[in-house]
């Protein structure tokens, strides 16, 4: 029962995160065709900063409280339950009131810090939605820990969808008014965003509150664990999954001030400098993200799978996982790393039409950053696979080590005229190339496992380079007959296509792996038409 509630629940959060993905696109996409690359910088200031609030405030509470939910329901000791996320609640409530006044009172101070002044609106606009995000993750962390996934589901598509709608309104509302106050009427998207959420998730918990009530009422009893036990077992969870989930946030922050104040050392003025960050994480940035969706559902899965082979001392079972898992993520990594490569400028001039320099400038940062999707996807998907075998500390002393070294590489690189801006790309590329092959030797170390390099690697380049070889050909035949934005649309759907077809010819997925697959019976048809 609990292995069909985790596929399902695994299901519905993967649809949510797609749906949000997708609504995130038309928001940055016309945000920065709106706002420019200019406001874009502001935003792009304050949002790291608010992320890496965000995650300090929340990141592992949501997963202790779901952990220790699960255990105490597992027992059926729903009153217990109910109390730790009372608990959990005030917790995290009085974290949001602090750093919501800490960004709303303190703006001028941390955007100065980050060379970028300009960003102090942005900034103050974001602020709130540190006090209302808290709340909505201790919900979640309460319903996940019943192995309910449809709350957080659609708490978050609702957050998502507030936060586009009122962030491009105000966005559009404002721009005459100047590019500061538009950025921060996209910023306060985020704040509207958050009300929405919490809002859902509390119409959920009070349309659930009659039989979780029952439950609680049944299991009451007097006594029962301290308040004060229950606070430290979740500082014991939540701070080591803080720590991993706060290093790309820091490092993010801290990209900020490097770039700006570096591009300025090197004879570029302060907005040329604002409006190449811009570019870098406003315009580029959201595509490199957007392929983390199906990585993060393969790592989503992987972790049960292992920590449950671990658990039994099933070695075989949990190397063959592991080796599916990497593979997997390979198979998703290569095409959108090759093809994000291969039509980067193309790309850029579809989605910003209306900024078509800021966009060709941008295309060499997606290009570089492009290669990096190969090495995130290894990254998510192997350190799911070190949780699962209790070693959670050791993907964030890898990743750790990565941001380090992509702050020296970035320091150094943006200061190079001719490299500028490319510096910054180049540096995340290396982090995360860096914390992947740790990573997998970390991997092969504590499971043992062993990857076949050919399947895993080989077969999957061969593939993804006809991919990329037919998005090219397509693109530059259409080019001069449709123009580019109908040529690169058909170069991407050709691309996949050729990709799909071109992993059954290399047989670069095995027939027990298709099996698995949705229509997973008609895919082993089709692909053994290919072997004969």
């Amino acid at each position: 029962m609990a292995k069909k509630s985790f596929i399902q629940g695994a299901v519905i959060l993967g649809i949510a995160g797609i749906i949000i993905k997708v609504l995130g696109a038309f928001f940055r996409i016309p945000l920065a065709n709106l706002i420019g690359s200019e406001g874009m910088g502001y935003y792009q200031t304050a949002y790291p900063i608010y992320v890496l609030f965000l995650t300090l405030a929340t990141a592992g509470i949501p997963i202790a409280i779901s952990r220790m939910v699960s255990e105490r329901i597992a027992v059926d000791d729903y009153f217990e339950a109910h109390k730790v996320f009372r608990v959990s609640f005030i917790l995290l409530f009085s974290i949001g009131i602090v750093s919501a006044a800490i960004c709303f009172f303190g703006a001028g101070q941390l955007v100065g810090a980050m060379g970028n002044p300009g960003a102090k609106f942005a900034m103050m606009a974001i602020a709130p939605a540190l006090l209302f995000v808290p709340m909505q993750a201790a919900y979640r962390g309460y319903f996940q820990g019943m192995q309910d996934m449809k709350p957080t589901a659609v708490s978050q598509v609702t957050e998502q969808f507030f936060r586009v709608v009122a962030g491009l309104f105000l966005a559009y509302f404002l721009i005459r008014y100047g590019r500061q106050y538009a950025a921060a009427g996209a910023s306060f998207g985020a704040t509207a965003g958050a009300i929405g959420g919490v809002l859902t998730v509390i119409a959920i918990y009070l349309y659930k509150r009659g039989s979780l009530e029952h439950n609680i009422q049944r299991t009451k009893r007097n006594g029962g664990e301290k308040s004060s036990s229950i606070l430290a077992k979740i500082f014991v969870i939540a701070i080591p999954v803080t720590i991993g989930a706060a290093i790309m946030p820091i490092m993010n922050a801290i990209d900020v001030g490097i770039v700006m104040r570096r591009l300025q050392e090197t004879g570029w003025t302060y907005e040329a400098a604002n409006s190449m960050y811009g570019q870098l994480t406003g315009m580029a940035g959201p595509l490199i993200n957007f392929p983390q969706v199906l990585t993060q559902a393969v790592a989503m899965s992987l972790v049960p799978a292992v920590a449950a082979a671990y658990k039994q001392k099933d070695m075989h079972f949990l190397r063959e996982n592991v080796q599916i898992g990497l593979r997997m993520a390979i198979i998703i990594g290569l095409p959108c790393a090759f093809g994000l490569m291969a039509l980067s400028e193309p790309i850029m001039l579809l989605l910003y039409p209306m900024q078509r320099e800021s966009a060709m400038n941008a295309a060499p940062c997606l290009f570089i950053m492009a290669f990096g999707v190969i090495f995130l996807s290894t990254v998510q998907t192997l350190t799911g696979v070190l949780q699962g075998v209790g070693k959670q500390m050791i993907p964030v002393r890898n990743l750790l080590i990565g941001a380090v070294a992509k702050v020296i590489i970035t320091y150094t690189l943006t200061g190079v005229e001719s490299i500028n801006i490319r510096g910054a790309a180049i540096g995340t590329v290396v982090a995360y190339m860096i914390a992947a092959t740790l990573n997998v030797i970390a991997v092969k170390k504590y499971t043992g496992a062993k990857f076949n390099f050919t399947l895993t690697y080989v077969k999957p380049v061969i593939a993804t380079l006809f991919m990329a070889a037919a998005a090219v050909f397509v693109h530059r035949v259409l080019f001069g007959i449709t123009g580019n934005a109908l040529a690169t649309l058909i170069a991407v759907g050709t691309a996949g296509a050729v990709y799909c077809v071109m992993l059954f010819v290399t047989r670069s997925i095995e027939r027990e792996e298709i099996v698995r697959l949705p229509k997973g019976k008609t895919l082993l048809k089709i692909a053994d038409k290919f072997k004969k």
